[in-house]
């Protein structure tokens, strides 16, 4: 089955990607607010502790040696300090040196303790956001999207694209909060006050050592725009990779029955390579823009020794609370200045994996309960196709004019050759897929009028290969019934005719299964599938090709079970053998879309055509042929 369609959002621009980030970073609002609160304070903190090393390196040179005298007006204002949270002027005259030293050399311990704590704070703030809450919240609404959506989304969607979606990407959401919109407003906020202390010492000195950040600015700039493409290619290397892996798993046995493991280790091996070696060429560019960065912000340094110390040397500058606290607000500007490439790294990487997650929570619900749904808590099962088509892409027909009336408690039969459409026209019924043409009604009510959930609460299901949970065997029975008692879970096992081997399994009902059931055999899952079905105890049963998989003596076992759940019940039943055809009420046969022959075993039987051919294939005089008597003679 081929889907040209791609139900995906229309991926977002950059700019309207930041709007929803934003907007999404709004709802933690408080907690967003309270991390860069924090920031702020030690902010503040650490600018406090940089003077108060620069006072205290100005009192020892006074101590030492004392100052030149001053005879200008804005050298004088220099030595002053402005800016400063204190001057030499106000620490006690009469105390000793040591004694001041001691007090300033605890008032720096004391903000390094604080420093510590509030890091502490901030750390564990960050985590609880990021992690504890945006990122669990966010998958639980992608999850819950996923759920929502139709069978054609996950048509047009690898299992290892949408496991991407839900895993990887969901934490380049974090990475946005993190390392792009956290670190950008507190790199922003830093560069302002380091540059409004900076010109509080000296704004020609400033000017000077600030002249090559536009340089820095255009740089980043230009790396921002040429990375983009690369990140672009890593996330679909990455998602061709988990996609490989997820099929190698699910397809283990074809892999060993072919004894294909070193090809498969081989291409596996290719896959990751790829992922390496374009996650190298993005390291290379991101290593080599770091340096570029860090030498133009080396050459503030030069700058400032120069002029800074030219300054020092002529009075106009004090070397503590001026040029050794220039050279720590410089160098701490510089560092902000460095986390730029880091910033434009994540940028890239944030806003591909975001776009790809929000292309999840955009997608449109194509099938959902209409605003008017009428509830109907039970069916009677009477279904009526009136000149039904349907499409996948709008433009080639899957099926065509379809007309058929089942009355409650009637068994029909489906008959075609794979891609007639039997599996889709069965789809309709529950609403996995809306007709595209014509009505679809059950109790005479279009179903698109009628409740979702209500609906398909009405409606037992039972594959041709029957997916089973890690769970235990009365949590897969009572699957679409929660809250159903043990009796009923039994009740429905008898009517399936499993409950015989559930009592022998080690713990009964309780018996944990493996994964998809694999610990089971294929009857044994098809019975519980059954059971699962009929346990709803449901008006409309599908039943899509459920013997298909077995063999002739499993295979009685299974219409055992069927002829039960069937009873009363308005039964489509897939079939191509004629033990299951001749238990329905009537046939339909379908090609290309369309029903081409209908009627009873008998009838069909009598009129030449593609029943009649399929069925004389499976007589051997007149008798229905053993398909392990095939088998036997060829052997």
């Amino acid at each position: 089955m081929s889907v040209s369609s791609t139900p995906l959002a229309e991926p977002l621009s950059n700019a309207a990607l930041i709007r929803r980030l934003l907007g999404l970073t709004w709802r933690y609002r408080l907690g967003c607010l309270k991390v860069l609160g924090i920031q702020l304070v030690l902010l503040t903190m650490g600018l406090a502790g940089l003077s108060l090393t620069g006072l205290g390196i100005d009192y020892i040179r006074h101590q030492i040696s004392p100052p030149a005298p001053v005879l200008h007006a804005t050298a004088t204002a220099a030595a002053r300090a402005p800016g400063h949270f204190i001057d030499i002027s106000m620490l006690p005259s009469t105390w000793e040196p040591i004694e001041v030293i001691a007090l300033l050399a605890g008032f720096i311990l004391l903000l390094a303790l604080c420093r510590a704590l509030l890091n502490y704070t901030y750390l564990i703030s960050i985590n609880i956001l990021l992690q504890q809450e945006l990122v669990v919240d966010l998958r639980a609404v992608i999850y819950d999207k996923l759920q929502q959506l139709s069978f054609r989304f996950f048509d047009a969607n690898s299992t290892g694209s949408i496991i991407t979606r839900v895993t990887g990407d969901v934490q380049s959401v974090r990475m946005f909060l993190d390392q792009v919109l956290f670190q950008s407003v507190i790199m922003l906020v830093s560069l302002t006050v380091y540059v409004i202390y900076m010109v509080s010492l000296h704004p020609m000195l400033t000017v000077a050592c600030l002249a090559t950040t536009p340089i820095l600015a255009l740089i980043s700039f230009w790396f921002s725009k040429k990375i983009q493409p690369a990140y672009a290619q890593n996330r679909t290397l990455v998602e061709k990779l988990v996609q490989y892996l997820a099929e190698s798993i699910q397809g283990i046995a074809v892999t060993k029955g072919f004894g294909r493991e070193a090809e498969n280790r081989a291409k596996f091996e290719a896959l990751n390579r790829a992922v390496f070696n374009q996650q190298l060429g993005i390291f290379w560019r991101v290593s080599l823009f770091s340096p570029a960065v860090g030498i133009l912000t080396r050459i503030n340094m030069i700058i400032l020794l120069g002029y800074g110390g030219w300054l020092v040397m002529h009075n106009q500058l004090p070397l503590g609370t001026g040029l050794v606290v220039f050279a720590g607000l410089l160098e701490q500007f510089s560092g902000q200045v460095n986390n730029i490439a880091g910033v434009v790294n994540s940028v890239q990487q944030s806003l591909i994996g975001a776009r790809r997650v929000f292309e999840v929570m955009d997608a449109p619900i194509e099938v959902r309960s209409a605003p008017d749904a009428m509830p109907v808590p039970k069916l009677k099962g009477a279904v009526r196709f009136e000149r039904v088509e349907f499409s996948y892409s709008g433009i080639d027909p899957v099926l065509r004019d379809i007309n058929l009336e089942v009355k409650p408690g009637q068994c029909v039969a489906i008959l075609g050759a794979t891609g007639a459409g039997k599996s889709v026209l069965m789809s309709l019924i529950p609403r996995f897929y809306d007709v595209t043409g014509g009505r679809l009604l059950v109790d005479g009510i279009d179903v698109r009028h009628l409740h979702l959930d209500d609906l398909r609460r009405n409606i037992g299901l039972v594959f041709q290969e029957s997916f089973l949970f890690s769970n235990t065997v009365a949590a897969n029975i009572a699957f679409g019934h929660p809250g159903a008692t043990q009796a009923q879970v039994e009740k429905a096992a008898r009517i399936a005719a499993a409950h015989e081997f559930i009592s022998q399994l080690p713990q009964g009902y309780e018996t944990v299964l493996g994964e998809s059931g694999n610990t089971l055999s294929g009857g044994q899952r098809q019975r519980l599938a059954i059971a699962r079905a009929v346990l709803l105890e449901p008006a409309i049963l599908l039943l899509d090709d459920p013997t298909a998989a077995i063999d002739s003596e499993t295979e009685h076992e299974i219409f055992e079970a069927l002829d039960r759940a069937i009873a009363g019940r308005t039964t489509f039943i897939v079939a191509h053998r004629l033990s299951t055809l001749r238990r329905a009420d009537f046939i339909i046969v379908m090609e290309n879309g369309r029903i081409v022959q209908r009627g009873s075993h008998d009838e069909l039987m009598r009129i030449p055509g593609p029943y009649r051919h399929v069925a004389s294939l499976q007589l051997v005089d007149g008798k229905e042929l053993d398909p392990r008597a095939n088998q036997e003679g060829a052997a």
